[in-house]
């Protein structure tokens, strides 16, 4: 049993069938090609790979290439056959088929199954038998597809991994010297366990008011369930099943709780998105914006790298992204904009930088969304919406409690100042303790010229042939 994206026993189809005919021999494979997991995933995956082995009493770690390491794995144990559940990336699909050769020359049976989405690739088509490029339409055409039902846990009889594999420490997934992932654990619980609990508070404290709080950084109004999915350590099935059955249970619910399967439906739709369309997370899928005219800038990259804008809601962000691997999704897009629009710099920096550093990264989201962001992606926001940062904070964190809680230098200010501490009189900020330049940066761009220059930029791009 290959383990990829599916870190879990429940609602396990591959496993399921492994462990219906037979011993099962549970391997996990790091293959460090890129795109290989950034920094912040890989802390996560070492945890993970620790609860998924605690749950089977066993799992085998090997290193390489698929298609090369797990059938040398296979003869020596006399495996009769390798089973997988379906990745839908660009390389996962290569190392499908990669495996799939090399097993067939040995004479090993095998098999993929449906197990990470809700729906495989090209199964939602419009009336015309094409993909939709839409999400709105997708999401339509989605409802009206039937969803699996979830399996139980499968009950292994293990094959011995005793003597088979590497050792997770030799692997060193965990960041050291510096080990800046040290407040990851205050935050998150990694493993199956961690899901389920995760998904019943959710239902029982974040669903409720969900279409309204879940724009609010300051409150817990999301459920922070992304780095499981991501992982699988719980399926998008799961997720849908227990939110049909919450509605179900209370009728009142039933808008919040659509609100919130349109999120797994925009999952969906962005791994659609990469099927179609391989290259997403490196080329623009609308061409014209290969004329964009993008800035080189490594010191104002670096800045909002650092969460040092002089805009606090941008800067809250990019801080609790360092500390706990997470961003709110609301300022996951006010980030976004400020540097493709703001600082004009290209969007595949700021995916770069959200691969490393998101617990959460997956190529088809973290692709898809910036292309959204940057307009030059599929269904993508108009050009021209360009957010106000400090409107943002004022309308999203009207008390300030977000950006009191990751830029503690600003705590002082009064609720009128603390998402513009640049319009401050000087005795506000003098009484704030703050000092312009040193205790907080100055805003690094005025919004309204910055938003001039992007639009302008924009016309610029759209007038070349």
């Amino acid at each position: 049993m290959w383990f990829r994206q599916d870190l879990r026993l429940a609602d396990h189809p591959a496993l399921a069938h492994a462990a219906a005919r037979g011993s099962v021999l549970p391997v996990f494979v790091l293959d460090d090609s890129p795109p290989a997991p950034g920094g912040a995933s890989r802390w996560w995956l070492h945890h993970s790979l620790l609860r998924l082995r605690e749950s089977l009493q066993g799992l085998v770690l090997l290193r390489g290439r698929p298609a090369l390491v797990l059938p040398s794995l296979a003869r020596r144990v006399g495996a009769q056959a390798v089973v997988w559940n379906r990745a839908h990336e660009p390389k996962s699909r290569t190392d499908e088929r990669a495996l799939g050769q090399a097993l067939t020359r040995r004479g090993i049976a095998h098999e993929g199954f449906p197990g990470n989405l809700l729906w495989e690739p090209g199964r939602i088509r419009t009336g015309s038998g094409e993909a939709f490029k839409v999400f709105t339409p997708f999401w339509r055409a989605a409802l009206r597809t039937p969803v699996a039902r979830c399996l139980p846990a499968a009950h292994v009889r293990l094959h011995d991994p005793r003597g088979l594999g590497e050792s997770l420490d030799r692997w060193r997934l965990l960041p050291r010297s510096p080990d800046w992932a040290a407040a990851f654990g205050e935050c998150w619980t990694p493993g199956e366990q961690g899901a389920r609990r995760r998904l019943r508070n959710f239902l029982a404290r974040g669903l409720p008011g969900y279409d309204e709080r879940r724009n609010r950084p300051d409150e817990a109004g999301v459920s922070r369930l992304s780095p499981h999915l991501h992982f699988g350590e719980i399926s998008p099935r799961q997720v849908w099943a227990a939110v049909r059955a919450r509605i179900d249970r209370d009728p009142d619910l039933r808008h919040d709780g659509e609100k919130f399967l349109a999120e797994l439906g925009w999952r969906e739709f962005s791994q659609q998105l990469l099927v179609q369309f391989p290259r997403l997370p490196r080329d623009n899928w609308r061409p014209q914006f290969d004329r964009y005219p993008w800035v080189v800038d490594a010191a104002r990259l670096r800045a909002w790298q650092r969460g040092r804008t002089g805009y606090p809601l941008v800067d809250a962000g990019m801080r609790e992204l360092w500390h706990t691997g997470y961003m709110h999704n609301r300022v996951r897009m006010v980030t976004a904009s400020f540097l493709v629009k703001h600082l004009r710099i290209h969007w595949r920096r700021g995916e770069a930088w959200f691969w490393d550093t998101l617990l959460d990264a997956d190529l088809a989201n973290n692709a898809a969304n910036w292309q959204w962001v940057a307009g030059s992606g599929a269904d993508a926001a108009p050009y021209f919406r360009i957010f106000n940062p400090s409107g943002q904070g004022r309308r999203y964190d009207p008390q300030g409690r977000y950006v009191r809680r990751w830029c503690p230098e600003l705590a002082r200010l009064p609720d009128r100042y603390l998402h513009a501490p640049c319009e401050a009189p000087r005795a506000i900020l003098e009484s704030a303790g703050i000092i312009p330049g040193r205790t907080y940066p100055r805003p690094i761009v005025e919004h309204r010229a910055a938003r001039a220059a992007a639009l302008e930029g924009y016309q610029r791009m759209r007038k070349q042939p």
